[in-house]
């Protein structure tokens, strides 16, 4: 990294965590890079809100566990208003679980903390460049769904996949059936044929692979 940096190359980070000792940890990475800089701290969903209108800063470093509300909602809620900031997610949550859901909803980067203090600065620069950032292994694994989605999504009908689109979305089946102006019991009936035509076991199976689908497909 070159060393004259000038103010105006200086990118700015809001750091989102409910822990005081981590955040302390954080600034003191982001603030000993040239061309980083934190300009704010928040715990709280409300608190992140309130600055990110403030400060505009060029990046947030988002727990998904905080003070008051959660790192989920900071997420889309930036996402929607500000997509010009990009979020890193950094969470103690397994990546298997929670990364996949937060990139389809604007995350540009998901880091867990057990990896921070190597990745964290390449992570925040990857993202402010306009990439995504995700570890190898998730990469691999996403690869490795979208082979598998190429085959099992023909098999659905056109309705399935509206259902698919839906759940991929977060809408609960109640929300799906007025949506779709169907009964409850004819979304559930094709929650369970989908299932069965894709050799998914599991409520969560079905979820996760939905959200995939919901991710790769939409706009």
């Amino acid at each position: 990294m070159n060393s004259a940096v000038t103010q105006t190359d200086v990118r700015r980070v809001l750091i989102v965590d409910d822990h005081p000792v981590v955040r302390q940890g954080i600034k003191l990475m982001v603030n000993a890079q040239p061309d980083l800089t934190v300009c704010g701290e928040a715990q709280s969903e409300q608190e992140a809100r309130r600055l990110v209108r403030e400060l505009h800063p060029d990046a947030l470093v988002v727990d998904l566990s905080l003070d008051h509300g959660d790192g989920f909602n900071v997420v889309r809620d930036v996402s929607a208003h500000f997509p010009d900031i990009r979020v890193l997610v950094l969470s103690m949550h397994d990546e298997a679980v929670y990364a996949e859901r937060l990139i389809s909803q604007g995350a540009s980067g998901y880091i867990m903390k057990q990896a921070a203090t190597e990745q964290l600065i390449t992570a925040l620069r990857a993202v402010l460049r306009g990439e995504r950032f995700m570890s190898e292994t998730l990469k691999a694994s996403l690869a490795v769904r979208d082979a598998e989605e190429g085959d099992s999504g023909s098999r659905l009908s056109a309705r399935e996949l509206q259902v698919i689109s839906l759940i991929g979305r977060g809408l609960a089946t109640r929300e799906i059936a007025e949506n779709l102006s169907l009964s409850v019991k004819t979304v559930e009936t094709h929650r369970l044929t989908i299932k069965r035509k894709l050799a998914l076991d599991t409520n969560a199976q079905l979820v996760q692979y939905a959200i995939k689908w919901h991710s790769s497909h939409a706009g």
